[in-house]
């Protein structure tokens, strides 16, 4: 590796500048008068200092301070001297910075000039006492500009953090693209994506044309399936990722859930970053296409072609897949029982006295007259949208079948449970009779019958 000296600072790099003036005359023997002759010659000189576009000369005084500054102290002694009241703001009274300094920090987006503005007409200054330029450099040296106060509102520092190993952490987000027209129809583009925080590899990623808690658990469940389960799931505050079926399946999977802080789009920088990659090297020119089917079909290409095999800058000059693929087995690889069991989704219903319920807008009958009119517990699970849900009840689980009219029409109908059939011995209950006996006086019937 070649290395390069430079001046640290543009105070030593004015040091230097200085000691080439005047420094071969601190090596010198120089008799009374001769000193001055020789500076008398160099001020009739011009020079370029560093970062100016003139040459320009330096009087006798000037550079005799120069000289007896560099044999007293060196270089140091050259080096030009910070103003003692730099960044008091001099023109801006105490009163009017703590004033100023409040508006902003509680109005990070309002300009310089708009709150020099606004005070001025409130009489709160006079006016061009302050300037704009004056407002603007005491912003920066309080580091209430607006890009530091936007960037860094967090009283914590960022850090560039990354999971350990691949599986680690998974990042989920949706991506808007490009208006689709078809015809007169026009389609919305969402792309859903999950990406393995560790080595930047996307896991699953899918086009669609709305974003749902449904479309995010199918890509999960996808994701699942082929690549087992991750430690953490990192998404954001969306209303796609707060719903109850996706928290009940991590606690049952034992993912952690976790989401971002609102209104901190820097601490989803990996997604964004390869959201910005994704735009950059194929959304942007997919061109005038019609169907959500041609987006997806080249996003998955710019992934497996080139995305994953790419070095990256994150990763030290490797390639996601390479990074990932390279990952330990995962010993609690997950069955497809278990994703059944973690994806159940379970519902209260009350059964119709004909002994049919709805699901998802599908009648369902079950083959046991005794639950008509009873609330049950629907199950369904979201691992198997085909599967037929089926009804919990009282620890036992029954099948629903699709209803069917028209063989119900000739089918027998099924019979009630053995405690609503009626008793074989009829029971002697007359109401009117006891209020009968207790106006006349009669014996009652507990009184007769003592056993009772």
């Amino acid at each position: 590796m070649k290395y390069e000296l430079h001046p640290r600072d543009r105070s030593e790099q004015t040091a230097i500048f200085r000691s080439e003036i005047v420094g071969a005359l601190t090596r010198q023997e120089l008799e009374r008068g001769e000193l001055r002759e020789a500076l008398v010659v160099l001020s009739q000189q011009r020079y370029r200092p560093p970062g100016a576009t003139r040459t320009r000369s330096f009087s006798v005084p000037t550079l005799e301070r120069w000289y007896y500054a560099y044999k007293k102290r060196g270089l140091k002694g050259l080096a030009p001297r910070a103003r003692k009241d730099k960044g008091r703001a001099k023109a801006i009274g105490k009163e009017l910075q703590t004033l100023v300094s409040d508006i902003r920090r509680e109005y990070p987006t309002a300009s310089s000039s708009l709150i020099l503005r606004t005070l001025k007409l409130e009489g709160r200054i006079e006016d061009k006492s302050i300037s704009t330029s004056t407002l603007r450099r005491f912003f920066v040296q309080q580091r209430l500009d607006r890009k530091s106060l936007l960037d860094g509102n967090s009283p914590k520092a960022r850090l560039r953090w990354q999971a350990a190993l691949p599986n680690a952490i998974w990042h989920a987000d949706v991506c808007h693209g490009p208006t689709l027209v078809c015809g007169e129809r026009r389609i919305p583009v969402r792309i859903h994506a999950l990406l393995d925080d560790a080595s930047r590899y996307v896991l699953a990623l899918r086009v669609l044309e709305h974003e749902r808690e449904t479309d995010m658990l199918e890509l999960f469940l996808a994701a699942l399936r082929r690549h087992g389960k991750p430690c953490a799931l990192y998404l954001d505050n969306g209303s796609t990722y707060r719903g109850d079926v996706l928290k009940t399946a991590c606690a049952r999977l034992e993912i952690s859930l976790l989401h971002a802080k609102p209104y901190d789009p820097q601490a989803r920088g990996k997604m964004e970053r390869f959201w910005r990659t994704l735009r950059e090297g194929c959304l942007d020119f997919c061109g005038e296409l019609s169907s959500l089917h041609d987006v997806n079909a080249r996003l998955l290409a710019f992934l497996d072609q080139h995305y994953h095999r790419a070095p990256h800058g994150s990763l030290f000059g490797k390639t996601p897949e390479t990074v990932y693929l390279g990952k330990p087995a995962d010993p609690d690889s997950l069955d497809e029982q278990q994703l059944k069991e973690a994806l159940t989704v379970r519902s209260r219903r009350r059964v119709r006295r004909d002994s049919t319920l709805s699901v998802d807008g599908i009648d369902y009958e079950l083959r046991l007259g005794f639950l008509a009119g009873t609330v049950v517990t629907v199950a369904q699970s979201f691992a198997d949208r085909d599967a037929t849900p089926y009804v919990e009840y009282e620890g036992k689980a029954y099948t629903l079948f699709r209803v069917d009219p028209i063989k119900n029409a000739n089918r027998k109908r099924p019979e009630r449970s053995d405690h609503n059939e009626m008793p074989k011995k009829r029971v002697d209950f007359d109401p009117a009779r006891a209020l009968l006996d207790k106006a006349s006086g009669r014996r009652s019937f507990s009184a007769e019958n003592e056993e009772f």
